[in-house]
C-alpha cells in the first residue's frame, strides 16, 4: 500500500474520531449548563480551552455565552479544531482514498459533511434546536462507525483505519480526563459526588456503565480506574491501547522491515506504562504525572508511526 494511502486511511478515521468526541462533549456540556452544577451554573470555558486556540480574553467573553460558544466550536472555521473543519478534513481523505473505501463508507462521510454545511446550522444552533443539531450529527459519526465495520474488508487499509481510531480515541481519554482530575487539583482523597464525575463520564459514554458496575461510593478511584483500566469500557486507555497494539502487529506482519522492532518497543513501553501500573500507586502527587506521561509517549510514539509508514516528520 503506498504511503499516502495509509496516511489518508489513517487520519480519516482520526477526524471522524475526533468529531464524534467533539460531538459527544458539546451535547453533555449543553444539557448540563441547563441546570445548576454541584459547584454553580457551569460555562463553556473548560471545553473551549480543550478544543480550541482562544485567548484567555476571547473565552472569557465566550464562556456564558451558549450560543456563540458552540458556533466557535462546531461551525466556526477561523477555529481550525471546529468540528466543520475537522469533518472537512475527514472528507478530503475519504476522497483521496475512495478506491480503497467501501462506498458506504464514502457517502456516510459525504452525508456529515453535507450536513456540516447547510446554511441554517449556525442558526440552530443560537436555538432551541441546537442539541437537536448536535444529536443529529452524532448519530451520523456513530453510523459512520457501524457502516465502516460492517462494510470494509479486514486488509492493511482496515488496519490503519484501526490505528488512527484508537490512537484518537486514547489520546481524548487522557485530555479529558486530565482536565477533570485538575479541576479537583488531583485530590484523590477528597470525597467527591457522582454527580461530580457524570460530565466525564457522560463525555466518553461510560455513565450507564459506571452505574452499572461499581459498587462503592469512592468515586474518584472507581472513575479513574474506568476511564484508565477497565479493559471493558470501550474508550479507556487500556482498551484502547489493546485493540492499537493488535491492530499495529497486523501492520507489522504486512509490511516487515528493520524499523519495525523500535516502533515495536516504542510502542511496548507505553502500554507497559498502563497495562502494569497499579491504581494504587496513582495518588495526588503522581497521576498528574502519570497522565501526561502517557500523552507525551503516544504522542511520541504517533509521531514515529508516522515517519515509519507515512514518509513524513
Amino acid at each position: 500500500m503506498l504511503s499516502r494511502i495509509a496516511d489518508a486511511l489513517y487520519w480519516m478515521n482520526r477526524y471522524m474520531e475526533r468529531a464524534g468526541g467533539l460531538c459527544r462533549v458539546a451535547a453533555t456540556h449543553y444539557v448540563q449548563a441547563l441546570d445548576k452544577d454541584v459547584n454553580g451554573s457551569l460555562t463553556w470555558k473548560p471545553v473551549l480551552e480543550t478544543f480550541t486556540t482562544c485567548s484567555a480574553d476571547e473565552i472569557m467573553t465566550l464562556e456564558h455565552n451558549t450560543g456563540a460558544s458552540l458556533r466557535k466550536l462546531i461551525t466556526d472555521t477561523n477555529n481550525n479544531n471546529s468540528l466543520k473543519m475537522i469533518v472537512a478534513r475527514a472528507r478530503e481523505n475519504a476522497r483521496g482514498v475512495q478506491d480503497h473505501i467501501t462506498k458506504e463508507v464514502w457517502e456516510e462521510v459525504n452525508a456529515i459533511y453535507h450536513l456540516m454545511n447547510q446554511p441554517s446550522v449556525d442558526q440552530r444552533l443560537m436555538s432551541y434546536e441546537a442539541l437537536e443539531v448536535l444529536d443529529a450529527i452524532t448519530r451520523h459519526t456513530v453510523l459512520y462507525n457501524g457502516v465502516t465495520d460492517i462494510t470494509m474488508s479486514r486488509g492493511l487499509g482496515w488496519n490503519f483505519m484501526n490505528l488512527g481510531k484508537y490512537v484518537e480515541r486514547c489520546l481524548e481519554t487522557i485530555v479529558l480526563t486530565n482536565k477533570e482530575y485538575q479541576r479537583i487539583n488531583y485530590d484523590l482523597d477528597t470525597m467527591q459526588d457522582i454527580m461530580q464525575w457524570r460530565y466525564l463520564l457522560m463525555s466518553l459514554s461510560g455513565y450507564e456503565l459506571h452505574l452499572k458496575t461499581y459498587r462503592t461510593a469512592n468515586y474518584n478511584s472507581n472513575v479513574l480506574h474506568q476511564v484508565l483500566f477497565n479493559d471493558n469500557f470501550p474508550h479507556s486507555v487500556a482498551h484502547t491501547l489493546g485493540r492499537a497494539e493488535r491492530r499495529l502487529q497486523e501492520v507489522i506482519r504486512g509490511n516487515p522491515m528493520a524499523e519495525n522492532d523500535a516502533l515495536t518497543r516504542c510502542f511496548g513501553r507505553l502500554f507497559s506504562k498502563v497495562r502494569y501500573t497499579d491504581l494504587d500507586t496513582l495518588n495526588n502527587a503522581s497521576l498528574q504525572q502519570f497522565l501526561e506521561e502517557v500523552k507525551r509517549d503516544l504522542l511520541d510514539f504517533t509521531m514515529h508511526l508516522s515517519r515509519q509508514f507515512f514518509s513524513y516528520v
